[in-house]
């Protein structure tokens, strides 16, 4: 199969996110879109699918002007898409969810459930991608869900398949496993689409890259011709700084003193077990580990979102243990959420009002029972600006914007907002180069303002480029804390793998 663009150009009002943009897409290829948040990668894709309308341009199949009037036409001339934000019914099953649209049916229209599963069970095996095909979609982690997407696409027939920012929500083992997937299905002829920002993972899978900003191409590479600063400064139109620039700490007394925290995941099993940890102002402690070792269920305990089975939490000399989201703000407790769609935003308010979500009942933002509209516009349009959130206007629902979008306004609204405490899970998930430099520099920021930082991140360069000190989790306990001078990253590495000091260090 191969596909091409021609001319592309997509307007909304107030904005365009698509210019003139050509593109073409042929079999057995990984084609990278690398780009950064908002710069028109998932429109241009959502045209492609049928999701969107080309405001000018033309789309070819085979040399051959198609028409999709939706995702029907698209999925029906053989065009797969894995959305960002996956696209699946919780309560269903795996089989379910795969056949759902295209469900088929034996004598008398009886559904048939059997016929759609074996052959979900064959695509799961020639591809790699193990799934269990009676398990509810809400029970799987998110790496599983991925492989259920991609099947999905499979089940249709998909010779082409758009992967959009597929990980940005994994672990670097999941990621691994990803693009062996990716590699089987380049080798049974199909082509890819990969989108994303992460520099390292473009130049490990593509074939060929091509570079959006601000809706254009601005350059077509491949991963002999480049490496990560030109296709940063590609991107960004600037030079980028990979390393994170902060003076020593200068801690002062403890602001978040966790004494023997114990607490129980979504199934009743002991997720944290007995964790201890103080973070003092004026410094960055970082949390490492693989995903799914307690990370998650720690920090919605400190922050008052799930329950404790056990210890206290103190905040500024505080006994604040057992206290809800609200309160932690109101004793000056900020809070960047890992699932930022489910904890982080409302989708279907606009960004002004998401940017002052929990303090609209306070002033500036309110006066009595009054709302200050004036107020809520002007901090909208600073935050706006200052964190470089791309937005043809503060009005938009916020869920219209892109992931990565979305993510820099929750991260502006909560570095805005922190007084004492800064905890952030994952800041910078979904984050393209440039956004994520300017993040960086405002989280070292507030710990030189003299607040507390709590960061929890699975990424390890993340880690050490940030923490003043280094705790790691594993199976729910805090194996050590290691100052920042004397770690390195084979022994973080060890320890994020289960291996006590005295293992790391021999």
């Amino acid at each position: 199969m191969k596909v091409e663009l021609r001319g592309i150009t997509k307007r909304f009002p107030g904005v365009i996110a698509n210019r003139n943009v050509d593109l073409t897409l042929i079999e057995g290829e990984v084609h990278t879109l690398l780009g950064e948040n908002g710069a028109g990668k998932s429109t241009l894709m959502n045209v492609l699918f049928g999701l969107y309308s080309a405001t000018e341009g033309e789309i070819l199949i085979d040399d051959s002007p198609v028409n999709f009037d939706g995702p029907n036409d698209a999925i029906a001339a053989g065009i797969g898409m894995v959305h960002q934000h996956f696209m699946l019914v919780p309560v269903f099953t795996v089989t379910e969810n795969v056949m759902l649209g295209v469900e088929p049916t034996g004598p008398l229209g009886v559904l048939d459930r059997d016929q759609a599963r074996k052959r979900l069970l064959d695509l799961s095996t020639k591809y790699g991608l193990e799934v269990d095909p009676d398990a509810y979609v809400e029970d799987l982690p998110v790496g599983v869900q991925q492989r259920v997407e991609i099947l999905k696409a499979l089940y249709r027939d998909a010779d082409l398949l758009i992967l959009d920012e597929p990980t940005a929500v994994l672990t670097p083992q999941e990621t691994r496993d990803l693009f062996e997937v990716i590699k089987t299905l380049k080798a049974s002829g199909r082509a890819i689409v990969f989108i994303s920002h992460k520099l390292k993972e473009v130049l490990t899978i593509s074939d060929r890259i091509t570079v959006l900003r601000r809706g254009e191409v601005v350059g077509q590479t491949t991963p002999a011709e480049s490496d990560e600063h030109a296709l940063a400064t590609m991107m960004v139109g600037r030079e980028v700084s990979f390393e994170v620039e902060k003076t020593p700490a200068a801690p002062a007394k403890a602001m978040l003193e966790v004494n023997k925290l114990s607490v129980l995941d979504d199934r009743g099993q002991l997720a944290v077990s007995d964790v201890s940890l103080d973070v003092r102002a004026g410094e960055i402690v970082a949390i490492a580990g693989v995903q799914g070792n307690g990370q998650t269920e720690l920090v919605e305990a400190i922050t008052g979102m799930r329950k404790l089975a056990g210890g206290t939490v103190r905040l500024d000399g505080k006994d604040v243990t057992g206290q809800g989201p609200a309160d932690m703000f109101h004793h000056g407790a900020a809070h960047v959420p890992e699932d930022r769609q489910k904890h982080g935003m409302v989708g279907a308010f606009p960004i002004k009002d998401n940017l002052v979500l929990n303090s609209y009942d306070e002033k500036p933002f309110a006066s009595g029972i009054k709302v200050e509209r004036a107020a809520v516009t002007e901090n909208a349009q600073r935050l706006v600006k200052d964190f470089d959130i791309r937005t043809p206007s503060i009005d938009v629902h916020i869920g219209n914007l892109s992931g990565g979008n979305q993510q820099k306004a929750i991260v502006a609204r909560e570095f805005s907002q922190a007084e004492v405490l800064l905890i952030a899970a994952q800041p910078t998930r979904g984050l393209d180069v440039g956004s994520i430099q300017y993040i960086h520099e405002q989280i070292v920021r507030k710990r030189d303002e003299g607040c507390a930082v709590l960061i929890v991140s699975s990424e390890l360069d993340e880690v050490m480029s940030l923490g003043d000190r280094i705790a790691v989790m594993y199976r729910g306990q805090i194996l050590d804390v290691v100052d920042r001078a004397d770690a390195t990253r084979d022994k973080i590495g060890l320890l994020m793998a289960g291996s006590r000091q005295k293992d790391a260090t021999a």
